[in-house]
């Protein structure tokens, strides 16, 4: 144990855990720099039992409160977040290497956004009533599943730590939440802020560790019967056996591979500004991000020049600097693994348009784990790096011929998370928006969100959908009551 570092702990049953000298203790490092700033304490399985025990406490007495009382605690939890918004941007932007600009305004504004979208619906999630046709008057009531848990990635730390956390508090369940062990550092702060608030003890639990020890001793635990997982296909298909040998609920968000389609007919300057945005924005670090450019061979020529122009004038460094477009990606592993595909890509044939090397950056920031914007052409959409998940700055643009072909290749992965359609007939674009295996798709635009709408993904990409509703299904249980009158 490092004294000169901050000790972060889990959070259970209203309190932080005692620090431990035996406990296994995990580096927190800074992108930007590569150094160790903080030292998390991992809980092993006896803390995990510690933390569902606190849960099923707590849950009983907090599904009681009603939804009117239990959006109270949100919107407290949201407004104490709101308030000390540079605290946590600038956390998040020294754990995550995003650049401190996207984390004021896109991570920390929809975490609280998260919070209190979630405080209206546990006031407007209603049931549902059915009479007549000689079936008596039946309704619905929807009541929480009991202890969950809710499993967050890396790259939206807050962002979607609030979107699993916040429909489960809101549906009447207790929780018990795991962050990413890469990047704790928000998680930490809520925890702060539930202490501050004093929220009721064992409502929500924050335990830290891995994920292949906390973890897996969350998900395997009995007492907990429903999880909520964001992250690999690979981890995620390991959750889905686990909860099928018990029947519990499990909600998957996933990988993705996701396609732009770009026609002809397309407003190129709109298209080329939000596609460079879509493929690099916090380093390509996103679910959500386009991999693959599918552009119409007519337009290819202008359209490759205008993105290859704009992904080469991206600025790539410091992430507390305003004008830094694309900060540092999140471990010295991860940097790794992203520039062993553009290797591959070089050796199954692709043009290497831009990037690809580090940036000249600093001596300050020598240590941090930067990689500029990096685009290829000429790869067959079959290739290994048209179908695999690369998870960092680098899209492949690929040309194609007509409405088929497009489709053709943009489905022709094995994910189906997202895509955008680029066109100005309106026609074509409901009509490949119906025919394209994705579960959102944007027309003329992207990263749009509406939280009231469904998001998730097809084939590999996941199971089940957040947001709205959905989410609010998810973490209830339906129980139907009949009437004979």
């Amino acid at each position: 144990m490092n004294a000169d570092l901050p000790l972060w702990r889990s959070y259970i049953d209203g309190g932080f855990v005692a620090p431990d000298r035996a406990a296994t203790l995990l580096p927190v490092h800074q992108p930007a720099t590569g150094a160790i700033y903080a030292q998390l304490q991992q809980a092993e399985s006896a803390q995990v039992d510690q933390a569902v025990a606190a849960a099923r406490r707590a849950g009983p007495d907090w599904a009681s409160l009603g939804g009117p009382a239990r959006a109270q605690w949100l919107r407290r939890l949201a407004d104490h977040i709101e308030a000390r918004l540079e605290i946590f941007a600038e956390a998040e932007c020294r754990d995550t290497g995003k650049p401190l600009r996207l984390a004021r305004e896109v991570d920390i504004p929809r975490a609280v956004a998260n919070f209190r979208f979630f405080a209206s619906q546990a006031e407007l999630f209603a049931s549902e009533c059915h009479s007549g046709a000689g079936a008596g008057l039946n309704y619905s009531l929807r009541q929480p599943v009991a202890a969950v848990a809710c499993i967050s990635p890396w790259h939206l730390p807050l962002y979607l730590f609030s979107w699993k956390i916040a429909p489960a508090l809101a549906a009447g369940n207790a929780v018990v939440a795991k962050p990413s062990e890469v990047t704790p550092a928000t998680a930490q702060l809520l925890a702060e802020a539930l202490q501050a608030l004093q929220w009721p003890a064992g409502v929500l639990n924050i335990v830290q560790g891995r994920g292949a020890i906390t973890g897996a001793a969350l998900v395997a635990h009995r007492h907990i019967k429903a999880v909520s997982f964001t992250g690999s296909t690979a981890v995620g298909a390991q959750i889905a056996r686990q909860c099928a040998e018990d029947f519990r609920k499990v909600s998957l968000e996933l990988g993705g591979k996701n396609a732009a389609i770009v026609f002809a007919d397309a407003d190129v300057e709109a298209a080329v500004d939000t596609c460079v945005r879509a493929a690099f924005s916090n380093q390509g670090q996103i679910c959500l991000c386009a991999s693959r450019i599918l552009v119409q061979r007519s337009l290819l020529p202008r359209f490759r020049e205008a993105f290859v122009a704009r992904a080469s004038a991206l600025q790539v460094g410091d992430p507390s600097d305003p004008a830094t477009d694309l900060g540092a990606l999140v471990s010295a592993e991860h940097l790794a693994k992203v520039r062993s595909y553009i290797e591959l890509a070089q050796a199954e044939g692709g043009r290497l348009l831009c990037g690809g090397e580090r940036p000249e950056l600093p001596q300050a920031l020598q240590g941090g784990w930067f990689l500029q914007a990096t685009v290829f052409d000429q790869l067959p959409f079959d290739c290994r790096v048209n179908q695999e998940e690369i998870f960092g700055p680098v899209t492949t643009i690929i040309p194609f011929d007509d409405d088929d072909d497009a489709l053709r290749q943009a489905n022709g992965t094995r994910y189906g998370l997202a895509a955008s359609v680029w066109t100005s007939d309106l026609s074509r674009a409901h009509r490949v928006a119906a025919a394209l295996e994705a579960g959102i798709v944007w027309i003329n635009c992207w990263m749009l969100r509406d939280l009231r709408t469904p998001f998730g993904g097809m084939k590999d990409s996941g199971m089940g959908r957040e947001g709205g509703v959905e989410a609010m299904r998810f973490f209830t249980e339906a129980k139907n009551v009949c009437l004979n009158v």
